[in-house]
């Protein structure tokens, strides 16, 4: 994958930070241990978030996080349905939808970033799926695949050419949020130590990561990135 490249030393290439954005993709206390959708060592991919995010702060790059912000009674909640179960999938205006544990409701603790994560670095916060009636994996669009968070708008009228994507989780939003990100024209990178997956249904973390990749989105670590920003 061609990134944003502006010297290269000791056969060592660098990304130019002031074109890339650091995507933080839901780092909040529902999906992390003790949340009501924990994913499994959710809250393992805080440090090299923060190590990044500190990186980029110090070298006047920009982090854009997002957040799950549901209202009470949202449609993807397995309790807004009669005789259905988180793990349930309906459909609803020809989309399928997956039905989840009540999480990430408005104001709530389980809605609030980790505390572990830097805050400090952060320079715009997304909040998505608050329509009651449409949920929201990506980053850049609500589940109906038109609506956009504003995220792209944003980025784009920075000269963005590369964002860098870490996260929960990877078989749903990082996913929609990379794949969206390539679709848009960015260089996308995953940060293969930063995103955890729910795996549900089984098999869907591995199938992910192969869309992904099928898609020239490029996996690297965490510490090969710090490297190689500049």
């Amino acid at each position: 994958m061609q990134l944003d490249l502006i010297c290269q030393r000791d056969n060592t290439v660098y990304m130019d930070i002031t074109k890339t954005v650091l995507l933080l993709v839901d780092v909040q206390n529902d999906f992390c241990p003790g949340g009501a959708l924990a994913v499994q060592d959710g809250d393992g991919i805080i440090a090299p978030l923060n190590r990044l995010a500190a990186a980029f702060a110090a070298a006047g790059g920009r982090v854009a996080a997002t957040q799950d912000w549901h209202p009470q009674g949202h449609f993807s909640f397995a309790s807004s349905h009669t005789d259905k179960k988180p793990g349930d999938i309906i459909t609803l205006a020809s989309r399928e939808q997956v039905l989840w544990p009540d999480h990430c409701v408005q104001g709530e603790s389980g809605s609030a970033f980790h505390s572990g994560l830097d805050l400090t670095p952060i320079n715009m916060i997304i909040r998505k799926g608050f329509r009651k009636d449409l949920d929201s994996y990506s980053a850049f669009f609500e589940n109906d695949r038109i609506t956009p968070t504003g995220l792209a708008g944003w980025i784009q009228g920075l000269g963005i050419e590369t964002i860098i994507i870490g996260g929960l989780a990877t078989d749903y939003c990082v996913l929609y949020s990379a794949m969206d990100s390539q679709r848009l024209g960015f260089n996308t990178v995953i940060i293969e130590d930063a995103v955890r997956g729910v795996n549900y249904p089984a098999g869907s973390v591995e199938k992910a990561i192969a869309e992904m990749r099928a898609a020239n989105i490029r996996f690297a670590d965490s510490a090969q990135l710090l490297q190689e920003l500049c």
